[in-house]
This record gives structure tokens, sequence and C-alpha cells, in this order.
């Protein structure tokens, strides 16, 4: 779909150039990349800063330890397995519930335990890692699918992305999986996006490979009924994201789990621009106007949150 140059400036869309200069390449110091590019030290940092986030069960991180995961998996009934360098959900593996000696992913398909030594050998060769270097395996607690979101989902946990400026959560959406995503939240692989409203957590607007949906495409529910519950919580979960890394420009990656509430997957330093498409408009009048604002005037993540939520709220929803 053609838009042109000066719709896009009018709907004050961001683009990569101006994300790369003004934002990523000004506000986040490149000696703090690594607290996001690797899964495992964001986890470690967020227990020390005491941000909630999936229990981390063991590490993998020498090829010899891997003819000993069977001890450690009999503890464990449904987990999941993540490369710490991974992108893009690559080598994620989400195992539900066991049958027997074998084991069940999310998709329902049966593997064995050797198929999971192998996925974990691969994973340590760095099959998974931006550019092939070596790897950890990470296993942690598996999320517990919040009902809030029956029929809005298929086949994957549904998680919501919060760009953070300056601590200050300037745009969110839902991310849900679809057949054609293979119950992945990838949008780039079809899962639907879903622009929130920063001060209801309702749907503005969706969008599946760029176009425009009201319902989800599998479960035909209507996507107009999202309202996340919990929203403040999980605006100030990612606010204090900002405080944990010392990054300016970030994107959170957060789930609600239906136990433990709103929880941080994993973060990421260079997010990408897709979440302007879900909500309908651009990114860049906001970062301009968090960028006048004097820091010391919001020092506390509940502060921010609560401007964005008056300042930024939805004049109109789907």
């Amino acid at each position: 779909m053609f838009i042109s140059p000066f719709k896009l400036r009018r709907l004050g869309m961001l683009g990569m150039n101006c994300r790369n200069r003004d934002f990523i390449g000004r506000y986040n110091d490149r000696r703090l990349y690594p607290l996001v590019d690797n899964k495992l030290e964001t986890k470690l940092l967020a227990q020390e800063y005491q941000v909630a986030t999936p229990q981390l069960r063991f590490v993998v991180k020498e090829q010899h330890e891997i003819s000993q995961i069977e001890k450690s998996l009999d503890k464990l009934s449904g987990f999941a397995i993540k490369p710490a360098k991974g992108s893009g959900g690559k080598g994620i593996w989400v195992i539900i519930k066991r049958d027997g000696a074998d084991f069940i992913k999310s998709s329902g398909a049966k593997i064995t335990l050797e198929d999971i030594r192998r996925h974990m050998s691969n994973t340590l060769a760095g099959l998974y890692s931006l550019g092939g270097v070596s790897d950890e395996v990470i296993v942690e607690d598996l999320i517990e699918f919040d009902d809030c979101f029956d029929g809005f989902s298929f086949e994957g946990v549904p998680d919501i992305r919060v760009v953070v400026f300056r601590g200050f959560p300037v745009m969110a959406m839902l991310r849900l999986a679809t057949h054609a995503s293979d119950g992945k939240a990838n949008l780039h692989q079809g899962a639907v996006g879903v622009g929130l409203d920063l001060a209801t957590g309702r749907c503005l607007n969706a969008v599946q490979f760029g176009k425009p949906v009201y319902q989800h495409p599998d479960t035909k529910r209507s996507l107009k009924e999202i309202r996340v519950p919990d929203w403040r919580g999980l605006l100030c979960l990612a606010s204090r994201c900002y405080d944990m890394t010392g990054l300016g420009y970030i994107g959170a990656d957060l789930v609600l789990d239906a136990n433990r509430g709103p929880e941080l997957l994993e973060l990421n330093a260079r997010p990408g621009l897709a979440i302007q498409v879900a909500n309908g408009f651009g990114l860049l009048p906001r970062l301009r106007h968090i960028e006048k604002l004097k820091e010391k005037h919001y020092r506390t993540a509940e502060a921010r949150v609560d401007y964005v939520m008056q300042e930024f709220a939805a004049k109109t929803l789907l």
C-alpha cells in the first residue's frame, strides 16, 4: 500500500534514519547494549532490580552439560527454552506439558528428550544467535495464559510491546499470534498488531500484513473488545526498564501471566517501527514532546506513567 511522503509527515511517522540518528544514537549508550542484547543478562538484571520476569530455572553454557539436562527437566512439566542471544523469536521452544517420556510443544507437536538435546546443542553452536556467535541456553518458567485474552490469540501467548523513551511509555501494541504466524507474535510473520490507547489499554486500531483487520483471522473474535487489565501496572513495569538499563530508547516486551500479573519477557535497544502502523499514527510528535520535558520533574516510573496516561490519551477507539 503506497502512502505519500506528505501523508507520512502529517501522521508524524518516525523514519528509520531519524530513529537511528536522533533517538537510538543519541539516547542509547552503546556500552549498555549487552544488557538487552543478551536475554540472560537482562533476566539477571531484572532480578537485581526486582522487575517481574518469568523465573529462570537453569542455564546451559557448555556442550558437555547437555547430557545432564534430564535431571533438571524432571522437575518441570511446562517450560520455555530460549537462546540468550537470539532475535525475532528464533530458536524459542515452548513446552506446555509431558506425555510419558515425551514433551508436547505449544503447537501440539510431540518431541523427545533427544530432540531437546539436539536443539540445545544447535543453540550453543550459535544457530539462532546474531552473527552466529556461540550462545547460551535459558530454561525458564512457562507463561500461564491469562483468560482475558481467550479468543484473541491462536496457538501462542500474546505479548505487549511498549516503546519507552527517557522512561516515558510513548506507544504500545498488543501482538496476537495467528495460524499464519505459526503461533508466534512477530508481525512480519503474520501476527496481528493491535494499537493500544495509553490511557486505558483499549484497542485503537489493528493490522495484519499492514492491512486493517477488525476480527482475529482464526477465531473471528472482535478486536474492539480488547482491554488489557492492570494497564497502569504494566506501563509502570515498562517504565522501570529505563531505570534498570539506563537506555533512553527501548522496546519492552511484556506478558500478562494469569497468576503473576505483568512480566518482562525481553528488551530491545532498536525497536522496530511497525508499532506505528498498528496504532495508525506516528511516534515522532510524542518523542519530541517528551524531549522537551525536564527529567527532574518525573523521577519515578509512576509519575512518568501518570503523565503519559493523561497527555497521550486517545480521542477515538476502534
